[in-house]
């Protein structure tokens, strides 16, 4: 059953880190324009990546004698939510730095934690996710892509779509059958550490309609993985592609994909005195809607400092926050739209234009809104 969110706080120690990490902002990114800035999560700079990773800033949650701060999730929670709500071009280090660096310290072997989580915290490695494949949409259970074991290693056939930063990517996280076939859904899975420049790996970039390519399709033909490339016990990757999915659901990332055209809009309405009555109320919907949210998401964090495993809890959150970060484009639009005599600035134009070609993926993103609500009514014991 669905356990009762708490209503937390960031502890004052987590909380100190806000202000050092503003300044680092502000100096570094603050002069980009709101479109650029907007790409967020989507923005690869490995540059960036390694400026965070020189102060410490990436693997917080990771322990110190594998390169990390030691810190809790309240920590990351604050450098998440600074990091997002900037505009900062995260993208380079983010899959590995949320949830790869956290799967391989719960399931990886030593060998493992010592070889990648290092590399992860000094922005040395970047992953990717193999998960989704094609025709299969979020059915996560019906995966084809096979490893087989064989004296040489692990022998991997088959494709995966949507996969994020592949081209720019060291490794990747592959969800693949070991055993069965698709039929047998969740048994047989197993997950395997796949490094990209191996011979038979080919990733071809899918152009979005923001004409980005942040997503391939990465194609395996007799790729030959070591035995030591599998993570935690064969046949055990259904347990373990959920724990690494409520890494990724359990975040702020989920609520603030279309903060930078609040702020450009917000902007524009001082300088052009717009204070009527409908740009209020919208204000203030957005608003509080946010700050529930943000509760929630906080609480989250909580859940993951005493060692819970929030994943009903990350998938409502998660539902919930794709719904706030695609209406405000929406909002904000009509807003613009309602008073087709005041000039709109090119930047906040540009802005909202761009998310509103990439907000219809924000419920696609780490699992559709209709898996989502079958995981949260299986939590409500009404599946």
């Amino acid at each position: 059953m669905i356990d009762t969110l708490e209503l937390t706080e960031i502890p004052a120690e987590d909380e100190a880190l806000r202000q050092e990490i503003r300044a680092f902002l502000n100096a570094g990114i603050g002069t980009m324009e709101p479109d650029v800035r907007a790409r967020s999560w989507m923005g690869f700079d490995a540059d960036f990546s390694r400026q965070l990773a020189a102060r410490g800033w990436l693997g917080l949650t990771l322990p110190a004698r594998y390169g990390g701060a030691d810190k809790g999730p309240f920590a990351r929670f604050v450098m998440s939510e600074e990091l997002l709500c900037a505009g900062a071009p995260v993208s380079a280090h983010w899959i590995a730095d949320r949830q790869s660096g956290p799967l391989i310290l719960k399931y990886g072997t030593e060998a493992q934690k010592q070889f990648y989580l290092p590399r992860i915290c000094s922005a040395k490695a970047f992953f990717c996710i193999g998960m989704s494949e094609p025709n299969a949409g979020s059915d996560l259970a019906s995966i084809r892509t096979r490893a087989v074991a064989g004296p040489e290693g692990w022998r991997l056939n088959g494709n995966k779509i949507w996969t994020t930063n592949a081209q720019h990517s060291h490794y990747m996280i592959a969800l693949v059958r070991t055993s069965g076939d698709a039929a047998d859904r969740y048994k047989g899975l197993s997950q395997i550490i796949v490094d990209l420049s191996l011979p038979g790996v080919t990733i071809r970039p899918i152009k979005d309609m923001a004409g980005d390519e942040h997503f391939s399709e990465v194609f395996f033909e007799d790729v030959i993985c070591p035995q030591d490339a599998l993570v935690g016990t064969e046949g055990n990757g259904w347990e373990q592609v959920n724990a690494e999915l409520a890494f990724e659901r359990s975040g702020p990332e989920r609520l603030y994909s279309s903060m930078v055209l609040l702020e450009s809009w917000l902007q524009h309405c001082r300088q052009t005195g717009d204070n009527n009555g409908r740009t209020v109320e919208t204000l203030g919907k957005i608003v509080s809607w946010l700050a529930v949210l943000r509760a929630m998401s906080i609480s989250l964090a909580g859940k993951l400092a005493r060692g819970e495993s929030p994943a009903i809890e990350a998938s409502l959150v998660k539902d919930l926050g794709t719904e706030i970060e695609q209406a405000i484009p929406q909002l904000i639009g009509e807003i613009l739209g309602s008073s087709p005599h005041t000039p709109v600035p090119a930047p906040l134009r540009r802005t909202l234009v761009y998310l509103e070609q990439m907000a219809p993926s924000f419920s696609l993103r780490g699992g559709t809104r209709e898996i989502l609500r079958g995981i949260i009514a299986r939590g409500l014991g009404l599946r």
